[in-house]
């Protein structure tokens, strides 16, 4: 066992406070977990720790909104993704980071060591002027001044770099709370959306979480979620909740996986790119769907429930999107669930996947990566 002497600090001993990155990495951590119950919080510390929160309010990562409630600043939210990001993949690893590539040579963001002769339309600015110039020099034997012909020209070789449209569905349901599930599926969100922002401009990501309904969420809303908690315990449930005149009281916490397809599906209609995808993190089989403007809430999960959500990933798949399903497996009657993701991989021609919460980040993005290889014939 390790051994500690303690002794009486007299002032004269180094001591560093803890920095505010540090506390605010702190808080983002329970953030992931538990969302914006946390920054409720904070208002019990102005007066138990006032210093605590003015290294936050310093550094500009939180701030007071209009009605004095704590909220995290643009800058906050950029530190949480590069985190999420950094935590997620190895920066050294260049076989997973760095820009999706395709097999098709082009014009494109990537310049490689790899050089070839000038072809008519190639970009001036790829023109690889060293081995140019020893083009030259070789063909008219040295000396001065050197005349470049068109066949002396090479050009740096490039790669196409493909434009990706992501829709990724987090399921927001009351199971999601358990083992850390939730907060793994957030920071994988947000790591993406931090990986596009400084890699992919050009590309377009929207989270959409999904539990009774199905909903867009914000970098702020994301970050600030939460799954939402059970409501009704009964073991068996057959609701039907009309869209447009609910009741006061709607259990929120069942897994609408057909709701967030039909939203992801109309959100890639307006986001045309050459290559279309549906990231669904799930942890249950679904157990709502919709019909008209009727919203099915059954439990136990049942196959009408199935055959319709299977139905509108057969709808997404014909409009050419593909669609990765990761089932997060800690919970031990998880076998159905594996089940209805291997057949919605089957119906769609996607990708299923099974791993616990620690392993997600890896596969999602290994799924985001592919996805973006895709070059559809038009």
């Amino acid at each position: 066992m390790a051994a500690y002497e303690y002794s009486r600090w007299d002032g004269s001993q180094e001591f560093t406070p803890q920095s505010a990155d540090k506390l605010f990495d702190q808080l983002s951590d329970y953030l992931m977990q538990y969302g914006d119950e946390v920054l409720d919080s904070l208002k019990e510390w102005e007066e138990e720790h006032p210093d605590v929160l003015d290294q936050l309010l310093k550094q500009g990562l939180v701030e007071k909104d209009g009605e004095g409630k704590y909220i995290v600043t643009p800058r906050g939210m950029r530190r949480v993704e590069n985190k999420a990001l950094e935590a997620l993949f190895d920066i050294r690893r260049k076989d997973v980071l760095g820009r999706h590539d395709t097999d098709h040579r082009g014009p494109g963001q990537t310049v490689h060591e790899e050089s070839r002769p000038y072809q008519y339309g190639d970009p001036v600015s790829n023109l690889n002027l060293q081995e140019t110039l020893k083009n030259a020099l070789v063909r008219q034997g040295g000396g001065t001044p050197v005349r470049i012909t068109a066949d002396d020209l090479v050009v740096h070789e490039t790669e196409y770099q493909t434009a990706c449209s992501t829709v990724v569905l987090i399921d927001m349901s009351g199971s999601m709370t358990r083992y850390g599930k939730y907060g793994s599926a957030k920071r994988v969100a947000m790591a993406l959306q931090a990986l596009v922002r400084s890699k992919y401009p050009s590309d377009f990501l929207q989270v959409i979480g999904f539990y009774t309904y199905a909903s867009p969420l914000t970098e702020r809303e994301l970050l600030n979620s939460a799954p939402k908690p059970v409501s009704i315990y009964d073991p068996r449930v057959r609701l039907r909740i009309n869209l447009d005149s609910p009741p006061d009281f709607v259990p929120q916490h069942f897994t609408n996986i057909h709701a967030g397809l039909q939203f992801a599906r109309r959100v890639l209609r307006r986001h045309p790119a050459q290559n279309r995808q549906i990231l669904c993190i799930t942890d249950g089989e679904p157990t709502a769907h919709i019909e008209g403007r009727d919203v099915m809430l059954i439990y136990p999960p049942c196959e009408q429930t199935a055959n319709i959500t299977l139905a509108e990933a057969k709808r997404c798949a014909n409009e050419g999107i593909h669609i990765s399903s990761f089932a997060l497996i800690e919970d031990y009657f998880y076998l159905d669930l594996v089940n209805f993701v291997e057949r919605m991989a089957q119906v769609t021609g996607g990708m299923a996947a099974y791993c616990n919460a620690n392993d997600l980040g890896n596969l999602v993005l290994d799924s985001f990566t592919n996805g973006r290889r895709i070059r559809r014939a038009m």
